[in-house]
């Protein structure tokens, strides 16, 4: 009998690494080896989960919330995001279509997977969250990027959505406070988006993971202005909760049945104490979200003038999430190249901007969840690296 050789599937070939985990790895061996590093890098809150929360936890622990749940979540917990849909944005949601998953990546795993057949299209953002071209892709999509600009506040642009518009078109991402640009998408946008589907028939899949963190203007769910949508969302940035694996997606009710089956044979459920602490979060942690918000919002007032001290472009202040997408061609025009060099030289983490599509080369993004001594120690260190070059 002759043996092959056999190799990983071209499938998981293609999928591309986080720059960021890259320059996180890097980062930890310069620390093992004495070097001082802060870390600006991950997109990982620095608050610890809400007291309430963990209490929540070990009583449903002990409660015996142990076991699996139903596929789509206990009905309690899906009640509890309905009903703070209505509180947050006077929406209508029917728990019915609402699934819990295991944070909000699954939930997209599941939306492109009910969505897309092979060779369909999803229009994304560049820049835009790595994760949205990899699990198109997978799925056998085909991601197609339209570009947003610093000059426009890294505002969608519907003329240039609608020139990438093909019959193979099933859906458009809206991620709205943006991850990597900080940046809210205006309720006018959500509007022409909207009208979009409705002129249409393509859904709009909106990422609001992020809501919850802006700094003025309130985030709109795309539910306000339409049916025709999925939305993903979840507890591990507004309540600190990351390592929780907590999320849900609201979708169209045609949708749910092979939503379900997908998650049934690929993740079962999520924990059954981690839902019943969900309950608590979105029920009673208003006040607690609303300390951490106004700390970061401080975190960005203090990072803006200091950078473009420092000679780094912000032409529009971030107005969400706790990132920033900061214009460094002043230094170098490869970010990769320039984020490392900032990491070994003046010790601070930072990820390249083409971790987030070719459109962000020349940017870096900085990630201001971590504490305000660190930010100004940072600011010291790149001070420093700066004078020096």
């Amino acid at each position: 009998m002759t043996f092959k050789t056999i190799k990983p599937s071209i499938r998981s070939a293609a999928i591309q690494p986080f720059i960021a985990m890259d320059i996180l790895d890097k980062s930890r061996c310069l620390e093992l080896q004495g070097k001082k590093i802060i870390h600006l890098e991950l997109g990982e809150p620095d608050f610890p989960t809400p007291e309430n929360v963990l209490i929540a936890a070990n009583k449903a622990v002990k409660d015996g919330y142990t076991s699996y749940t139903p596929t789509q979540g206990l009905l309690e917990l899906r009640r509890a995001v309905s009903e703070f849909y209505w509180e947050e944005y006077q929406v209508e949601t029917d728990p019915d279509c609402i699934m819990i998953t295991m944070g909000s990546s699954p939930a997209m795993f599941l939306i492109f997977g009910a969505l897309l057949n092979p060779g369909d299209e999803v229009i994304i953002p560049n820049p835009h969250y790595p994760p949205y071209p990899n699990n198109i892709s997978f799925i056998g999509g085909i991601p197609v990027t339209f570009d947003l600009d610093e000059s426009d506040g890294f505002q969608y642009n519907i003329d240039r959505i609608k020139s990438k518009i093909t019959p193979k078109t099933k859906g458009i991402i809206v991620n709205s406070p943006s991850n990597p640009t900080g940046m809210l998408q205006s309720e006018s946008i959500l509007k022409q988006l909207a009208e979009l589907h409705e002129e249409t028939g393509i859904f709009i899949i909106s990422d609001e993971i992020y809501h919850g963190l802006t700094y003025g203007e309130k985030a709109h769910s795309i539910l306000e202005f339409t049916t025709g949508a999925f939305v993903m969302s979840g507890l591990s940035k507004r309540y600190a909760m990351t390592g929780w694996r907590l999320g849900w997606l609201i979708a169209p009710k045609e949708f749910m049945t092979p939503m379900k089956n997908i998650h049934m044979n690929y993740f079962l459920s999520a924990s059954g104490f981690v839902q019943m602490a969900g309950i608590e979060a979105l029920q009673n942690c208003g006040e607690a979200a609303e300390k951490m918000r106004v700390i970061y919002q401080q975190r960005r007032d203090y990072l803006i003038p200091e950078l473009r001290r420092l000679g780094f472009g912000i032409e529009v202040v971030p107005d969400g999430a706790f990132y920033m997408l900061i214009n460094a061609k002043k230094f170098s025009e490869d970010s990769l190249k320039l984020a490392d060099e900032i990491l070994s030289e003046a010790g601070v983490a930072i990820t390249p901007g083409i971790d987030f599509g070719e459109h962000a080369e020349g940017f870096l993004r900085i990630s201001y969840a971590t504490g305000m001594e660190d930010l100004q120690e940072a600011i010291r260190m790149l001070e420093k690296w700066a004078g020096g070059r």
